[in-house]
């Protein structure tokens, strides 16, 4: 079976399992406890948080544990706005994941924040200079991701960055699709604020990470015992530290040679699939794109159908974001690229990591060939 669908989740690496293991039995203290357990516990804690930071090129007081990349985005999002005197307008673009979308419209709904979001071009990307001319004098955040889910286009956060500070505002930005291959600090990127979700990385469900810049005022969502030097209150789940802070330095470390290896791989996918299937083109951009990343669509079928057809010949994938399956609407990501909403139905997305070889390639492409024409015969 080949398991394309890494976008939606990875398998927990056995790495990332040992390191857990012993949060979870003989070390299972409340790292708040004022006793040798609890301090056991807190210097498993406080080691976890120091691996991030080494690898963020940030403080470890500037680590975060979350539960994932939506509580990251939503303590980002929510919380610098509503911790920053500037003013109540954010910006936002078109193909964020629900979580920031959400966020914003919560702000909205029920702070009197103004939203503004920005177009994409075709490929994805947005322009600096739309970010630029969208800018007020009371704009606190921008929160644009570093790539996205459902395309694999990377935007160029260092220079919306750059626009956004150069009015006063704040930057976050979602890294969870690109944390497993390109530099994600707040240095690296030039962001305020950066969000990552362990499951992407190796990591169990219900880990993750937000780093936030030393001086950026923060409204926690959660108040309570003030954990987190009072950015998340709740007892912290030592063995997800220690399970997403073992992931992430993994995937580090691997992240050049892998991302290389995928990306030879990702684009003889591209150009397979295009060559093989009358009428297919890639979705988002070619030049600014995830390792690991082809998406696609096929107009005049059925995206699910084609997913189903896929399955029966071993190849596991998906149409587009899992937060969104189940969903009868196009995908906004899509649409918002200038997609026809049924053309976006047809959509079909494979992400797969460097363990996919130039040898898989053939079988991969044929079976997606395969899959669209027996769905074409059919309608």
């Amino acid at each position: 079976m080949f398991y394309l669908d890494r976008a939606a989740t990875t398998p927990v690496r056995r790495e990332v399992l040992e390191a857990m293991w012993p949060w979870l039995t003989g070390a299972f203290g409340n790292p708040s406890s004022t006793h040798g357990v609890g301090d056991q516990a807190a210097r498993g804690l406080a080691d976890a948080r120091a691996t991030v930071a080494g690898v963020l090129g940030c403080r470890p007081a500037e680590v975060v544990f979350t539960t994932g990349g939506t509580e990251g985005a939503n303590t980002a999002v929510k919380g610098i706005a509503l911790a920053a005197p500037r003013g109540r307008h954010v910006v936002t673009s078109a193909i964020e994941h629900e979580a920031v979308l959400e966020s914003c419209a919560y702000l909205a709904r029920f702070h009197g924040f103004a939203v503004t979001v920005l177009p994409v071009g075709s490929d994805g990307r947005v322009d600096p200079e739309v970010l630029r001319a969208a800018l007020r004098p009371d704009t606190t955040l921008v929160s644009i991701a570093h790539a996205d889910n459902e395309i694999g286009t990377v935007q160029d956060v260092p220079a919306l960055a750059a626009v956004a500070h150069g009015v006063g505002a704040r930057f976050h930005t979602d890294a969870v699709q690109s944390a497993p291959w390109l530099p994600v600090g707040p240095d690296a990127l030039g962001v305020d604020a950066v969000s990552l979700s362990g499951h992407k990385l190796g990591a169990p469900k219900g880990t993750g990470v937000l780093a936030v810049r030393s001086g950026v005022p923060l409204e926690p969502l959660l108040h309570g015992g003030g954990q987190e030097r009072g950015r998340r209150s709740g007892t912290e789940d030592v063995a997800g530290a220690v399970a997403v802070a073992t992931a992430l330095l993994l995937a580090s470390s691997a992240a050049g040679a892998a991302s290389a290896a995928a990306t030879s791989v990702r684009d003889a996918v591209l150009d397979g699939v295009l060559a093989a299937v009358p009428g297919a083109f890639v979705t988002g951009s070619r030049t600014h794109r995830l390792p690991g990343h082809a998406s696609f669509c096929f107009p005049g079928v059925n995206g699910e159908t084609v997913l189903l057809e896929l399955e029966q010949r071993d190849v596991v994938s998906s149409s587009g974001s899992a937060c969104a399956a189940g969903s009868t609407d196009a995908s906004h990501v899509l649409t918002a690229l200038g997609i026809p909403e049924d053309v976006a139905r047809t959509a079909l997305r494979l992400t797969f990591d460097e363990t996919l070889t130039a040898a898989d390639v053939p079988l991969v492409v044929d079976a997606v060939a395969d899959a669209v024409a027996t769905v074409r015969s059919l309608a």
